[in-house]
């Protein structure tokens, strides 16, 4: 952080960001860095905190501010090497799922099943969807979600388990001690799109993102903001509520890069591994509870902790070799997942190996490894 008062500095920031979408300036990667470090070392008030996110969405953050809130971020999250190779990084929407049971807490199992060491992250709940995220389902599957990093990197090297969950309380505090300033400024801050980006575990020599997209612009941008934070590859996937796992009745769109270069798209078709269903993703039981949210019309009024047991007995279901759109859900992304880290040349060949392991319990094994 530079030497500049903290106070002068956001003074200054401001005056330049915050004058009108015909006005307003851009400030340099360095200033949004300092400014953004500033924030997270409560150097500021958190008027002026939330100004500064709000003001740099409303005039639309340049490449560089994004970079430089990227850099704030990364010089206080607890990383850590694992003791393997490679490992595949998951970041699914940090807000939760309200329309669709999310399957995907379920995938780093199947990963590491198959070899490939896993991480997801994420948080018990965030605005604004506050749907069903990864730590609720995974904590109703009996699965350890407190764990610290050094002990999440010590599950990705054992062979019994293979991959882990780690919250983002434990991954950058800083960033955690944002969530009720987050909510209170109810629009989404670049903070969102970039804490997707932190990279808590590596692998010793690559470190691939996967995450999802909804809207155009993002491919571009999540790649970029990958390979700054140091991804060697990422895959980026249009899914369903922006998660990871694309559309299971129709033909999807996906980004990907390999060695840091230029994103490339490609298509992404159930079809062609055998799936065939009607329903986009996996469809919410019909007797969830209903729970009040006065003023909200973002999220569904569902009881999100009770989403979150049926999500886990679904997981599990499809764990034990059940058919339907949870097992379809995790054959198609996890396919995509294996050939994009070049396990398997093909999406049919890493569709049979994501079944084999679902069909042969190994998953199962892996996710009940992870058990408390």
């Amino acid at each position: 952080m530079s030497s500049t008062d903290p106070q002068v500095l956001m003074r200054s920031i401001i005056q330049r960001i915050a004058t009108g979408p015909e006005l307003s300036k851009d400030i340099t990667q360095q200033e949004a860095q300092d400014g953004m470090r500033a924030i997270l070392d409560s150097s500021v008030h958190p008027v002026q905190a939330a100004i500064f996110l709000i003001a740099l969405r409303m005039k639309r953050e340049t490449d560089d501010e994004m970079r430089g809130v990227l850099d704030a971020l990364l010089a206080v999250t607890h990383s850590v090497t694992a003791e393997v190779d490679e490992v595949v990084d998951i970041a699914d929407p940090y807000d939760g799922y309200n329309r669709t049971l999310p399957a995907a807490p379920f995938l780093p199992a199947v990963l590491a099943a198959c070899g490939v060491p896993a991480v997801t992250q994420g948080v018990a709940s965030m605005g604004p969807k506050y749907g069903c995220t990864h730590k609720r389902v995974l904590s109703a599957a009996g699965v350890a979600v407190d764990l610290t990093v050094p002990q999440a990197a010590q599950r990705l090297s054992d062979a019994r388990v293979g991959w882990a969950y780690v919250d983002q309380s434990v991954i950058c505090p800083a960033l955690y001690a944002l969530t009720e300033l987050r909510t209170l400024a109810v629009k989404r801050p670049v903070l969102t799109t970039l804490e997707i980006a932190l990279r808590p575990l590596r692998g010793k020599r690559k470190t691939h993102l996967v995450t999802g997209y909804v809207h155009k612009p993002y491919p571009r941008i999540y790649a970029l903001l990958a390979r700054h934070a140091g991804f060697d590859s990422a895959l980026l996937i249009r899914g369903v509520e922006g998660g990871i796992i694309p559309s299971l009745r129709q033909a999807g769109k996906g980004y990907a890069y390999h060695d840091k270069g230029e994103e490339q798209d490609f298509d992404i078709n159930p079809e062609q591994i055998g799936i065939v269903q009607t329903t986009r993703g996996v469809p919410l039981p019909s007797d969830l509870p209903q729970a009040a949210r006065p003023g909200d019309d973002i999220a569904i009024a569902v009881d999100i902790d009770a989403m979150a047991r049926a999500a886990a007995r679904e997981g599990i279901a499809a764990l034990e070799g059940t058919d339907g759109p949870v097992r379809d859900s995790l054959i198609l992304s996890g396919a995509l997942c294996l050939q994009h880290v070049r396990r398997y040349t093909t999406l049919s060949t890493a569709a049979d190996a994501v079944r084999a392991v679902l069909d042969n319990g190994t998953a199962l094994a892996r996710l009940r490894a992870g058990a408390v």
